[in-house]
C-alpha cells in the first residue's frame, strides 16, 4: 500500500497501517511544529498565531490554545471556527478529521480522539487502525478531563460536564455528563435569567 492510498484510507474509515515508515516521516514534520508552538513564550502572540495558521487545516480569528497542547498530526486534519479557546493540555488525536465550530470553549485536560483500533489482536499487533471524524458544534463548552471518542458529534450550544466520556452523539442545546456521557437536561430560557441556581444574571 503506497503513501497516497494510506492517506486516502485515513480519512475514509478504512483500515490502514499507522506504522508505515513514509507516513511516520511525514507526521514528524507536524509534530515538530507542535513542539515549536509549545516552546513559544506567552508574550509571542503573533508568532503563535502564524504557526497555528500553518499547522491547522483551517483556523479562524481570535483562536488561542494554551500550552502545552498536543496533536498527533499537528492540527493538519483539524478545522476550527472563530473565537476558539482551549485551556491547558488539550490533546487532539487528529489522525482523522476533527471539526470544531465557532465560539467553542474547552477546559483543561480534554481529549478529542478521531483514531481507534480494531478489536482483533492480530491486526493491532500489526499497527492497524482506522479513523472516524469528530464534530463539535458552535458554542459548545467541554468540561475538564473529558474524552470525546471517534465518530462522535456534539450539537450546537451543548455543555459536556467535567470528567465525561462521550461515546455517542449528543444533541444540540443540552447539558450532558457522565461515563458514558448522557443527557441530563435541556438548556432553556430559564438559563438566560439565572446563571447558578437562583442567582440572577446581572450583566448584559
Amino acid at each position: 500500500m503506497n503513501l497516497e492510498e494510506i492517506k486516502s484510507r485515513m480519512q475514509s474509515g478504512k483500515l490502514y497501517c499507522c506504522e508505515d515508515e513514509s507516513l511516520m516521516q511525514e507526521q514528524m514534520k507536524y509534530l515538530d511544529m507542535v513542539y515549536d508552538y509549545n516552546h513559544l513564550k506567552p508574550s509571542q502572540k503573533d508568532e503563535k498565531q502564524k504557526l497555528l495558521k500553518k499547522m491547522f487545516a483551517n483556523i479562524g480569528d481570535k483562536c488561542y490554545l494554551e500550552t502545552p497542547f498536543y496533536a498527533s498530526w499537528g492540527g493538519k486534519n483539524v478545522s476550527i471556527g472563530e473565537h476558539f479557546y482551549s485551556n491547558y493540555n488539550l490533546m487532539l488525536v487528529d489522525d482523522g478529521e476533527i471539526i470544531i465550530g465557532d465560539n467553542v470553549m474547552i477546559a483543561p485536560n480534554v481529549i478529542l480522539c478521531s483514531a481507534t483500533h480494531p478489536v482483533s489482536p492480530n491486526l493491532r499487533e500489526k499497527g492497524v487502525q482506522y479513523n472516524l471524524p469528530v464534530k463539535i458544534g458552535n458554542r459548545v463548552w467541554i468540561g475538564a478531563n473529558s474524552v470525546v471518542m471517534p465518530g462522535v458529534t456534539i450539537g450546537d450550544n451543548s455543555i459536556i460536564g467535567a470528567g465525561s466520556v462521550v461515546t455517542k452523539d449528543i444533541p444540540p442545546n443540552v447539558i450532558a455528563f457522565g461515563n458514558p456521557c448522557k443527557v441530563y437536561r435541556e438548556i432553556t430560557e430559564e438559563d438566560e435569567r439565572y446563571y447558578n441556581k437562583n442567582w440572577k444574571i446581572d450583566i448584559e
